[in-house]
């Protein structure tokens, strides 16, 4: 005999069914929200140690508000630091002069560390490897590598790199790397999009004489040039996971892997190409597993006749699911165009429609992020009021772990001197990657399901152990439920507590 399920019962089905994943659509509870933060605007020369602290903390508190989880910070422009280094100078983007030390003294990568973690973000430090001089012109510092080891390095143009073809280079790299992780409690270790440096017309990367001496086992220069790519990827990558295996290494590439002329498995674009003229084998490095996250920098719009926003997002989405994959976002560009079905609109609404319509996309990140910050086309009012209405969570990164921490212990609500307050113990953990790094609370009306899938019952994401609640009378209750997330974000079973407010 056949089961019939009354009609009725089936369309509340579908509606309900339906909205519900549209809903996780439109508000994810997982999504990477970040920003870029560049010193190479300059936005920090002239300022005190006051005033550019003060500016970091205006720039977070922005992003907080926005609901971002990220800040990509950074922190090594020209074989410089934006932090303390007994490797490499202090950057001249920091204090006008390479070199010389902040005064008063501070470190900004610590900083940085310090003020994302205490708001439940992530920080990315975010190094420019292969770069060592934007402009010849400028004073280096006795410090500098170049200083010690000019043979290293190559001039093109009026900017000096890295001469990607020596293992010394990469190992001196990896060295810094190394540096950072060892001594900043940083959440990733970030690369942009210069490696071979951005092609001039008619000038030549003079990288013959390294081709000659190391380059005899191959026929084609771009093969070797990308192979050395290649292997800097690769052994910042092991390097990261000996240290320390919950730090993130991720890359954010030009927007174009290959054009379909250049080969017919390439996108329907006509620009710059990593493979080609970069020597960046991105898709070789996501699925040989040697980035943890890759986030090319789509900064076109919809209808770009050379490199359109939705192709390139639709091509990514389908070539480069073997590791997270966020989008990365021209903020001036999406605001300075209209949606091409709505003249009186930006293309903001049309772009995140279309990023959160691949379930292989797990999020944004904002270039620059003093775009959003100063509100430009009203950005920032969009994220906060609509896209990033309800906090969300990091996405796991499964490869590196999948366990969740312990349950938080000792749920219980007591009045204090500062007010009424949650408190929690945190759960034991053997190593430190079950450790609690953060915890969610959420809360629930008296009477509502604890859905933890529903981000809009998220009313805090914090280092603490504890969360002063909002009491105003005692005459309602509600439910407030605490998880644990480890390093990776990993998220812990539930426990409650009953309180009436």
């Amino acid at each position: 005999m056949k089961s019939k399920i009354p009609f009725f019962i089936l369309i509340i089905f579908l509606i309900f069914g339906f909205s519900g994943d549209l809903l996780a659509q439109k508000y994810p509870k997982r999504e990477f929200r970040a920003g870029w933060i560049q010193i190479i605007n300059g936005q920090f020369q002239g300022l005190s140690t006051a005033q550019a602290q003060q500016r970091l903390l205006n720039q977070l508190d922005a992003l907080k508000k926005a609901n971002m989880n990220a800040v990509i910070f950074q922190i090594r422009a020209e074989g410089d630091a934006l932090y303390e280094s007994n490797l490499e100078p202090w950057s001249r983007f920091l204090t006008g002069q390479q070199g010389k030390a902040p005064n008063p003294y501070w470190d900004p990568l610590a900083f940085m560390v310090e003020e994302c973690h205490k708001r439940g973000m992530e920080l990315h430090a975010w190094i420019n490897p292969y770069r060592a001089m934007m402009n010849i012109n400028k004073e280096l510092a006795y410090s500098h590598p170049y200083i010690k080891y000019p043979e290293r390095f190559i001039q093109y143009g009026n900017q000096l790199f890295f001469d990607p073809a020596l293992q010394e280079n990469r190992n001196y790299i990896c060295s810094i790397v190394s540096d950072i992780v060892n001594r900043y409690d940083v959440d990733a270790i970030h690369m942009d999009d210069y490696f071979y440096p951005y092609p001039k017309d008619g000038m030549e990367f003079n990288d013959d004489p390294s081709f000659r001496r190391l380059g005899s086992a191959y026929t084609n220069k771009g093969d070797w040039r990308r192979d050395n790519v290649n292997l800097l990827i690769k052994q910042i990558h092991e390097t990261v996971r000996e240290i320390k295996p919950w730090v993130k290494f991720g890359v954010s590439p030009f927007g174009i892997y290959r054009n379909e002329r250049s080969n017919p498995f390439g996108s329907r674009t006509n620009g710059l190409q990593n493979y080609d003229d970069l020597y960046a084998d991105v898709l070789l490095w996501v699925n040989k597993g040697w980035v943890d996250y890759n986030i090319p920098q789509i900064y076109w719009h919809v209808g770009h006749p050379v490199a359109d926003y939705q192709v390139l997002v639709d091509w990514w989405a389908k070539n480069s699911s073997n590791r997270p994959l966020f989008i990365g976002q021209s903020v001036p560009n999406t605001i300075q165009h209209a949606d091409p079905n709505n003249p009186n609109m930006n293309q903001l609404p049309l772009k995140m429609r279309i990023q959160r319509s691949y379930q292989s996309v797990g999020g944004s990140c904002q270039w620059p992020a003093t775009s959003v910050v100063a509100n430009e086309g009203r950005y920032l009012d969009a994220l906060v009021s609509e896209y990033n209405k309800y906090p969300s969570l990091v996405p796991v990164f499964d490869f590196m772990d999948d366990k969740a921490p312990k349950s938080v212990r000792k749920v219980k609500s007591l009045w204090t001197i500062d007010g009424y307050m949650l408190f929690w113990t945190a759960p034991k953990a053997k190593t430190l990657m079950d450790e609690a790094i953060r915890y969610v609370i959420y809360r629930f009306e008296r009477g509502q399901k604890i859905d933890l899938e529903d981000p809009s019952h998220i009313v805090a994401i914090t280092p603490n152990e504890f969360y002063k609640l909002p009491y105003v009378d005692g005459q309602k209750k509600y439910t407030y439920v605490v998880t644990a997330l480890d390093r990776l974000h990993n998220e812990s079973k539930y426990k409650r507590k009953k309180v009436s407010l």
